[in-house]
């Protein structure tokens, strides 16, 4: 134990003479600081300049040929411009589908080939769902293209649309798989053709060929040569010896303007070049042009649009016209039993407002057998469906009645969009023919007396019933004439309550008031605001005075005027006029 603690006290002795003996510590370094990380100054990233048509086509590598066309034409500056432009790109093996030598041609013509190459360019930008629901759209050539959607596919002219939508920043590519040229003329597709030899002919004789060639726009409708071997032998010739007439029937198978088949199925009359209407409907699925069916459609041409027909069609007078439409045969059959089919086909000119098959089928069952057993009033039915001089619609519209040839005025009233005569409608307007002018109508037109007239409205229930109770129908229903201030059922309505009722009740005094309503002959309104007064047949008179551009009667304002009778006329007043006591 002792010989252990000594040996420990060594050590420590040890220990601290070898700690006194060491070098003093080195001191650690205080911390320097670092400076903050400086973020680096960012880096300028160059950005793409956006393309342009042109610089898309030069890069995609499929427009070879179309390049060097632009560049040739001098156009590659105007594509690069600022648009934006729709462009429908053919490629390379779109070009490659040319007969041989085209290109190489057209590069030595650089007029041709700039009207070509402009004729793939749209101004706007029209993206893939715009172009699919156009039928048409005007290149910057001035010339139309036609497009059509079939079977899921887009086919500008007969070009298929390959890829869509490429977007530049200009405008706009479609990628077509066929080159589409601008078509010639409305002659020179017809000289073309082959199948027009017969027409182009006779638009030579006619001298009609530069008119045909020029700016136009024309939609023609023409008859091939089969169409002109239906006429009757001889007819031809006689035509080509006789200009003026051949130069009239060329005309009217001429429309100004550009109407595509769709435009055109949605026309019922088409003015056409010679001045006399086409009329156009669809029966059993065909596309009718008077008798001539359209068996070809919507050929574009440089100057307008060729529908191909399979008849020559002539423009006649009003009975031809309605004969040949096929929707007028109950009113021929009555114009040949009335004999007045000679009288329609003179020089006129006439305006007719002709009921078609169905109108006269609405007729209560028997009435036209009755009618074509008595001539007289099947005459003066008649007519009262025909007014003297060529009335466009236009002009009807602005007239309140109009004169028949039955000697008795039509009522001519606009409701809303619709042009009504009496009750019937129109529902096709200004047929033009080469003796007047046909509106067809819906219901047959048919002459009423006063009452009758009043009956039919419906506005005047109450001065029905009034006349019918006070025994005054007979008179009203005479044959005059008359004039009569007609109170609506509103105006009656305005009355005290009790008031009607106690007149029905007190003939006499119904009486006086009722007459005092009619005044003696035929006054228009023409008539009625140069009169101070009017004596009636009440025998008191009744006082007229124009106050800013109204007209009142006593102290009712007249509403309507002018509505013609068989046996005068109605003016419709907004109250009832009572005589002085």
């Amino acid at each position: 134990m002792k010989k252990l603690f000594s040996l420990f006290s060594v050590l420590m002795v040890a220990a601290l003479v070898l700690a006194a003996c060491a070098p003093a510590a080195t001191p650690m370094p205080e911390p320097t600081p670092v400076p903050p990380t400086q973020a680096p100054e960012p880096t300028a990233v160059p950005t793409e300049a956006p393309k342009t048509i042109v610089d898309i086509a030069v890069e995609d590598g499929r427009f070879t040929t179309l390049v060097a066309a632009v560049q040739a034409a001098g156009l590659a500056e105007t594509l690069s411009g600022e648009g934006p432009f729709t462009v429908f790109a053919p490629t390379d093996d779109a070009f490659a589908k040319l007969p041989e030598g085209t290109v190489e041609a057209l590069l030595a013509d650089i007029p041709t080939l700039s009207e070509i190459l402009l004729y793939h360019v749209v101004p706007g930008a029209v993206m893939a769902e715009q172009v699919v629901e156009l039928k048409s759209a005007e290149t910057a050539a001035g010339i139309d293209v036609r497009i059509k959607v079939m079977d899921g596919k887009v086919f500008i002219n007969d070009a298929e649309v390959l890829i869509t939508d490429i977007e530049a920043s200009n405008g706009v590519i479609h990628v077509i798989d066929s080159v589409i040229l601008p078509p010639a003329d409305i002659v020179d597709i017809a000289v073309a053709d082959g199948r027009f030899t017969t027409l182009v002919a006779a638009v030579q004789a006619a001298g009609l060929v530069e008119t045909l060639k020029g700016e136009g726009p024309f939609t023609v409708f023409a008859p091939t040569d089969d169409a002109f071997a239906k006429l009757p032998e001889g007819t031809i010739e006689a035509l080509l010896a006789d200009i003026p007439a051949l130069s009239d029937i060329l005309l009217y198978h001429v429309v100004p303007g550009k109407y595509y088949a769709e435009d055109v199925l949605a026309m019922p009359v088409l003015e056409s070049a010679q001045g006399s209407s086409l009329l156009v409907k669809l029966m059993e699925g065909k596309a009718m042009l008077n008798d001539a069916e359209i068996i070809i459609t919507d050929i574009p041409a440089r100057n307008g649009v060729i529908h191909v027909i399979d008849t020559v069609v002539t423009p006649g007078n009003i009975v031809e016209t309605a004969v040949k439409d096929g929707r007028f045969t109950t009113l021929a059959a009555a114009l040949q039993a009335a004999n007045l089919v000679e009288a329609l086909q003179g020089e006129g000119p006439f305006t007719v407002f002709a009921p078609t098959d169905e109108a006269f089928a609405k007729l209560p069952e028997g009435t036209v057998e009755a009618l074509l057993a008595d001539i007289p009033t099947l005459s003066n039915i008649l007519l009262y469906h025909v007014v003297e001089g060529s009335v466009k619609a236009a002009d009807v519209a602005g007239l309140s009645n109009a004169d028949t040839l039955a000697g008795e005025k039509l009522n001519i009233m606009i409701d809303g969009e619709k042009v009504m005569i009496n009750d019937a409608q129109v529902i096709i307007a200004d047929i033009v023919t080469t003796n007047g002018v046909i509106h067809v109508i819906d219901t047959v037109l048919q002459p009423r007396d006063i009452v009758d007239t009043a009956v039919a409205d419906g506005r005047f229930t109450t001065l029905a019933a009034a006349l019918e109770a006070a025994g005054l129908i007979e008179t009203l229903k005479g044959a005059g004439p008359f004039t009569v201030f007609a109170p609506t059922d509103d105006a009656f309505a305005k009355l005290p309550e009790g008031t009607v009722e106690a007149l029905l009740a007190d003939i006499p005094a119904l009486t006086n008031i009722l007459t005092y309503h009619v005044v003696a002959g035929e006054v228009y309104a023409a008539d009625v605001v140069n009169l101070e007064s009017a004596a009636t047949v009440q025998g008191q008179p009744v006082s007229i005075k124009v106050e800013d551009g109204k007209v009142f009667i006593n102290e009712a304002q007249v509403i309507i005027t002018d509505i013609a009778a068989s046996n005068g006329v109605i003016h419709v007043i907004d109250s009832v006029i009572l005589p002085p006591q």
